[in-house]
């Protein structure tokens, strides 16, 4: 992929579990790191791992860690571990009000690039918009979603609509869609 096409672009990274969606971000930061802007760049991990399910940058970029790099101490995968509706919704929840604290510091001190791993996290629970605003804020996005069936069951809580519908709307913001 030429990396140079991504610059000042909205990116959305699609695709199915263990597609590679992290590993192509983590290549897109280290491109950018080699092109001296490591300085310019803010990464928000939202990224579960869990069985074998979402990868942090970190997992691929250990030295993410030196740049600005925002992580909540855990994240939950809320289909996998909820039992029912309820669980399901309650660990959506929780994941919410972690992403929401780092988006919020995002927006007080912004930087030029924002690359952010496993947005889809996010749309469980919150409002598109608010991912929306924040592309005010910066002059590249590149972000990863999942987008497939293999995470289908979400025991009726409504939480795979809830992705899909944001997912779309996020969608028609962006330059560049790369489905994997």
């Amino acid at each position: 992929m030429n990396f140079d096409k991504l610059l000042s672009r909205r990116v959305l990274i699609c695709g199915e579990v263990g597609v590679g969606k992290t590993k192509l971000l983590t290549s897109f930061l280290k491109f950018l790191i080699d092109r001296g802007l490591e300085g310019d760049v803010t990464i928000i991990d939202l990224a579960p791992e869990y069985g074998g399910i979402g990868r942090s940058v970190e997992s691929y970029y250990p030295g993410v860690r030196g740049l600005r790099y925002m992580r909540p101490s855990k994240v939950y995968p809320p289909r996998l571990l909820g039992k029912d509706a309820h669980e399901v919704l309650h660990y959506a929840e929780i994941n919410l009000m972690e992403a929401r604290r780092l988006l919020d510091n995002y927006a007080r001190n912004p930087t030029r690039i924002l690359l952010v791993n496993d947005l889809t996290i996010y749309l469980h629970a919150g409002d598109p918009d608010d991912i929306l605003r924040l592309l005010d804020l910066c002059e590249t996005f590149a972000a990863t979603a999942y987008e497939g069936m293999a995470l289908e069951d979400d025991k009726g809580s409504g939480v795979a609509a809830r992705e899909k519908h944001g997912l779309s709307k996020i969608k028609e913001h962006m330059d560049i869609i790369v489905n994997l």
